[in-house]
């Protein structure tokens, strides 16, 4: 959504008219899910993707047709085949797409891009209400107070439909991240953080060695901290929602880690080391009054078996189990974004 309203807001800066085209249902198996999003100019896509193939070239054009009738609108995209609008698809379901014309020159369309990006540049919580008649939208806070717009559903809690005073709404998130937390900043560390920042984690790492937590070896991270790893309280506060990656320069470093990570709240924890170090430190950490159910959350050995040997590789590993465990605590709440080709 960020790039998505960055590129919106310079078409806009050019007075040029545009169609955002979201996904607001889905049913079965999609290419994407609900949430999906991508902006359509007169020249065609300009950025985003609702699932690629015949669904989104179709898509496309019509969005391009309602560019210049200047009007926004609904369709239900069948991807059966045979289907009364056959696309060629077989993946068995159906997507929902909301087209809402843009116009160019609209002060409340520059207005609504410029707070949306400022709030998830400084990482605020908010929601974007988008209305199916395809009327302006709304904009709440993470409490869902109104920041801009009328009408607009004063309580919000995941993706989907809000019905509010006889019309229809669907909810989007704001995509602030999820916070990652690596601790330990050699050769897997820096991989690993350069990736979780491409697939949408804001990452923290945490070293003792000045040397190696620093801007040139982590240019994407959000934060950097040089401290003591016996005291992580003096610089962190973990949340329910945190993801922690502990691959230290040294088993002791390791178990302190996990120590005091364990003993409070968080989303993941993975531990990089044998099964042998594991059941040592695990063993350790029991002795010291770790809770047994804490212990049996670590994913460790870290990330998925795919025989990763460098530390790039390695680096896949552990972000792909990340973006697993990101899923199946999305789909919790209710929030499903994936589709057929990743099962």
């Amino acid at each position: 959504m960020d790039r998505i309203f960055a590129k919106l807001s310079y078409e806009m800066e050019k007075k040029l008219d545009t169609v955002l085209v979201t996904i607001i249902a889905d049913n079965g198996s999609t290419p994407r899910g609900a949430g999906s999003q991508m902006l359509v100019g007169s020249e065609g896509r300009i950025l985003g993707s609702i699932g690629g193939g015949a669904v989104e070239a179709r898509a496309e054009q019509m969005a391009r047709d309602l560019l210049e009738k200047k009007i926004s609108c609904c369709h239900l995209f069948q991807l059966h085949e045979k289907s009364a609008d056959d696309l060629g698809m077989v993946c068995g379901g159906n997507v929902k797409v909301l087209f809402q014309y843009i116009p160019g020159t609209s002060v409340y369309w520059t207005k609504l891009a410029q707070t949306i990006m400022d709030r998830i540049s400084h990482r605020k919580a908010g929601w974007l209400i988008l209305k199916t008649d395809g009327s302006a939208p709304g904009l709440v806070d993470g409490n869902g107070t109104e920041i801009m717009g009328e009408e607009v559903p004063g309580s919000v809690t995941r993706n989907g439909w809000i019905p509010f005073q006889g019309k229809d709404y669907f909810c989007l998130p704001l995509p602030i991240g999820e916070r990652a937390f690596i601790f330990g900043c050699g050769h897997c560390g820096q991989a690993l953080a350069s990736l979780l920042h491409t697939v949408g984690f804001r990452v923290t790492v945490f070293d003792e060695r000045t040397e190696y937590a620093n801007d040139e070896y982590f240019p994407t991270a959000e934060r950097i901290i040089v401290g003591d790893y016996t005291k992580l309280a003096d610089y962190i506060s973990f949340t329910e929602d945190d993801y922690v990656v502990i691959m230290t320069s040294g088993h002791s470093y390791d178990m302190e880690v996990q120590d005091q990570v364990l003993r409070g709240d968080f989303a993941y924890v993975g531990v990089i080391g044998s099964r042998r170090k594991t059941a040592a430190v695990n063993l350790k950490l029991r002795e010291r009054g770790v809770p047994e159910e804490a212990i049996s959350r670590v994913h460790t050995p870290v990330g998925i078996s795919i025989k990763a040997v460098t530390p790039e590789e390695i680096a896949v590993s552990i972000a792909g189990e990340m973006i697993y465990v990101r899923a199946l605590r999305r789909e919790a709440t209710g929030v499903v974004s994936h589709g057929c080709p990743m099962h």
